[in-house]
């Protein structure tokens, strides 16, 4: 039943399929609210840009004990790079999760294969829990799952492009394949209309960032977000009617007097 749907991730139950950035914002203060007005599940941290030894100095004291926070290793290149960040956040964040990125360029930010398993390889050998930023690849995200990645977070389009699911069958395809892996939808999202796809693609939940922080109004977009992402899963669970390459009257046929 839907009331008994639970989002759990590595063990731990988080409250809302819609996770949000916090970049981008025309100031901190619209920031918070849209995370409130979007009931933010997760909340996403660069580690890059904070001062993590003075909250103070940055949003994040506005953060702190409010909402759940995710680091990020965002503009890493490197696996090593991504390591580092890693360390510095659990120390100062006191969290064991993660959400890993190690991108192949500045152009495209598309994620380097390569060095992101060999980054979740030893993160999880540290003990982290990670959630790793993944390219719409079945291959790439059926590698991270098999080496315990506790989310698998497959982009629909580039970052920030706001161009929305661009191959819904390929991420389909993902979702066939990692039956009971949570996956999540990451980056590209432009609209509720593309959140809503993305739930009834089946995914766990969506992070998104620049769709609601630079919206004209991100704190209703937020919120727009939120229930875009709730009817989708709900369209999910129900089932959709199978499409057909006919028409199909709605009403019967039988009994009619002519």
């Amino acid at each position: 039943m839907v009331g008994e749907d639970i989002l759990r991730i590595a063990g731990e139950v988080v409250e809302s399929r819609l996770w949000l950035g916090t970049s981008r914002y025309p100031s901190p203060e619209v920031m918070v609210e849209a995370l409130q007005r979007g009931r933010a599940g997760i909340v996403t941290v660069s580690v890059r840009r904070l001062n993590l030894q003075a909250p103070a100095d940055t949003f994040l004291e506005l953060l702190l004990g409010r909402f759940r926070l995710l680091p990020n290793t965002a503009g890493c290149y490197t696996a090593e790079e991504a390591i580092f960040l890693a360390e510095l956040s659990r120390e100062a964040l006191q969290t064991h999760w993660i959400k890993l990125e190690v991108i192949g360029d500045e152009v495209t930010l598309w994620p380097d294969s390569e060095q992101l398993l060999l980054a979740a390889r030893e993160l999880i050998k540290r003990g982290f829990t990670v959630l790793a930023y993944a390219p719409d690849d079945p291959i790439i995200c059926q590698r991270l799952a098999d080496i315990g990645c506790a989310a698998v977070m497959p982009l629909a389009a580039p970052i920030g492009s706001g161009q929305g699911i661009r191959d819904p069958e390929k991420l389909l395809l993902i979702r066939q394949r990692l039956a009971g892996v949570p996956l999540v939808i990451d980056a590209g999202i432009g609209s509720p209309s593309d959140a809503a796809l993305a739930m009834e693609l089946g995914y766990d939940a969506v992070l998104l960032n620049t769709a609601v922080a630079e919206a004209q109004n991100p704190p209703l977009m937020a919120e727009a977000m939120h229930m875009a992402i709730e009817a989708g899963r709900k369209a999910y669970l129900a089932g959709r009617i199978p499409r057909i390459s006919y028409a199909r009257p709605s009403s019967p046929m039988e009994g009619l007097p002519f």
